[in-house]
């Protein structure tokens, strides 16, 4: 594991303080409900498809833990994963929620991740296409936002810039980067005759990571022709547009407070919203909706409203992703727009007073389906009639929400003029699942198990950490091995160990967290008698006796001569006696 520098600025003491700032009940309930149940609260975990409450909180220990997909970690570890930050973005969230007064800068040596080459390339392009549309050369630009009412306060906000004439960008950045950086950008090109830009004469629309550093960009032509009005970057290393949401960045605390998330198709839309007032939006920018992103979208807010283009491509766009959400349980509202109309011409046209009457007067999903699965259908015909029913069937099965399944059976009956029956008979079976259990690690034998448990009590006492600094000499599992050396230099480092101190200590590191998930899973007692660890520690030991024997038999029977063998099978003995 390699060292973690973020101690150099926050001491494990400051960081324990920031964490003991906050109740970590208080914490995650303003994300996820909880119901206190014995000395622990229960939630539904959202870090895995879970129906049923699988999360426990521990006040106590200031730990949370998944029963089933094996989520664990500190406050700080939770809303990394549920916000998708950095470990010091959490640290600096959480000390903003206790009132703690840190100054930490965004160039601090305990920053984990690499600001890599592309990061840098994005960053010094950004700068320059800003600075292009402040120039005289950008009036003509500015014009045009203006005209689209995009004002200066929405243009600095959203970082808008200008790509100018041809090898504007590949002309400084040559001198700058190598060729392998450049080209693996997606803003630079090469041909026979060199370098070249791959946006020019384009206003520049910012494309951001979840976190809110740009990584692409969304070019529009303003002052020509071109067969595309738009042209968005290529995928790259630090570009996957399955995996991001535009605005995620800006919209996810608003629409946490406000506990609903409104979902667009383009980043213009997005931006004429913003303008209104109206920020807990994002956009899916134009793709089918991946699974990545319906689960950023579950975790934004319980409230999901769909509102894509009036058009018919916007109604498919619709349907294609109120499936992929009810896939992993969410039921959203759906917005329609009258007139085929996107969002942005909708607000520009009507204003955001009947825009928010629209976000605030939604239909329910199979509303919407039952009118969308009629389209193109003759339903005074047998065989539509028979194609229509067989497909709210079809929909009827994806609903978790009984209340809505039940209302639209109910419907679809009166308006077909049906029985029920003839529906429910053909609905799923409903399977109840079970309640969540602490699922087991299988292990391959008993050494492993006793290591799990080692390190499990390493982390609650400083007396396991003693012995096991007198008798272990080695363990056989690399990662146990690896994480129990990293806990016993914790506690000769600083003095003290608790689960959530060394967890925050190596800044959630995802191979640490892993490692803990499985040890969690297999142990779940808070005590331990010293007659248990020696039995682990024995148990450990036996093990490297064992490979001693075995090693030691196999140069034996390499041997010819009777004496040498003897004196091999002597310390044979001696090992099995444990001499």
């Amino acid at each position: 594991m390699e060292g973690y520098d973020f101690m150099n600025t926050l001491s494990p003491e400051k960081i324990n303080e920031i964490r003991n700032s906050v109740n970590i009940v208080d914490v995650i309930s303003s994300y996820i409900p909880l119901t206190p149940k014995g000395k622990n609260y229960f939630g539904v975990c959202p870090f895995h498809d879970d129906t049923n409450p699988s999360m426990s909180v521990s006040t106590t220990r200031q730990i949370y833990k998944c029963f089933s997909c094996g989520a664990t970690g500190t406050v700080f570890k939770f809303i990394m994963d549920y916000e998708n930050i950095s470990f010091i973005q959490a640290v600096k969230k959480v000390a903003d929620i206790g009132g703690i007064k840190i100054s930490i800068s965004s160039n601090d040596s305990f920053k984990k991740q690499a600001h890599s080459t592309l990061n840098d390339i994005y960053d010094l392009s950004l700068k320059l296409y800003i600075n292009n549309l402040n120039t005289a050369q950008g009036i003509e630009a500015k014009k045009y936002l203006y005209q689209r009412d995009i004002n200066d306060e929405i243009i600095k906000e959203f970082q808008i810039g200008l790509a100018l004439r041809k090898n504007t960008l590949s002309s400084i950045f040559s001198k700058k980067f190598n060729e392998k950086e450049l080209l693996s950008s997606g803003l630079i090109g090469k041909n026979e005759k060199g370098y070249y830009d791959l946006f020019y004469d384009r206003i520049m629309f910012p494309l951001y990571d979840l976190s809110g550093n740009v990584v692409a960009y969304s070019g529009r032509i303003y002052n020509r022709k071109d067969n595309s009005k738009y042209f968005n970057t290529r995928e790259t290393e630090i570009f996957k547009k399955g995996e991001l949401l535009y605005n995620y960045h800006r919209a996810k605390d608003i629409a946490r407070r406000k506990n609903q998330i409104i979902i667009m198709e383009g980043f213009m839309d997005v931006i004429r919203a913003y303008a209104v007032d109206i920020k807990n939006v994002v956009a899916t920018m134009g793709t089918a909706v991946t699974p990545n992103q319906a689960h950023l979208i579950k975790k934004m807010a319980k409230e999901i409203i769909l509102c894509f283009d009036g058009d018919e491509a916007g109604e498919k766009a619709t349907m294609s992703c109120a499936s992929e959400l009810m896939k992993i349980g969410v039921t959203p509202k759906i917005v329609r727009l009258a007139d085929d109309m996107d969002p942005d011409e909708y607000i520009r046209k009507y204003g955001k007073e009947a825009f928010s009457r629209q976000i605030n007067n939604p239909i329910n999903v199979m509303d919407f389906k039952l009118n969308y699965l009629k389209k193109n259908k003759d339903l005074t015909s047998s065989i539509d009639q028979a194609k229509y029913i067989k497909d709210v069937i079809e929909e009827l099965n994806k609903i978790d929400d009984d209340i809505l399944k039940e209302l639209t059976i109910k419907k679809v009956c009166a308006e077909m003029n049906i029985d029920e029956e003839l529906i429910r008979k053909h609905l799923d079976a409903k399977i109840e699942k079970p309640l969540a259990v602490e699922t087991k690690i299988t292990y391959n034998d008993k050494y492993e198990k006793a290591e799990s448990a080692l390190i499990y009590y390493m982390l609650k006492s400083p007396e396991v950490i003693a012995m096991y600094d007198k008798k272990i000499t080695y363990i056989s599992n690399e990662e146990y091995r690896m994480i129990a050396r990293e806990i016993s230099t914790f506690y000769k480092n600083f003095g003290f160990i608790t689960e959530a101190d060394f967890i925050d200590y190596t800044e959630c590191d995802s191979e640490i967290m892993k490692t803990l998930s499985k040890v969690n899973k297999e142990n779940n007692k808070d005590s331990y008698t010293i007659d248990e660890i020696e039995d682990y520690i024995n148990v450990i030991n036996d093990y490297t006796v064992k490979q001693e024997v075995n090693r030691l038999a196999d140069k034996m029977r390499q041997l010819s001569d009777p004496l040498e063998k003897a004196k091999i099978a002597e310390k044979i003995v001696e090992l099995k006696k444990g001499v």
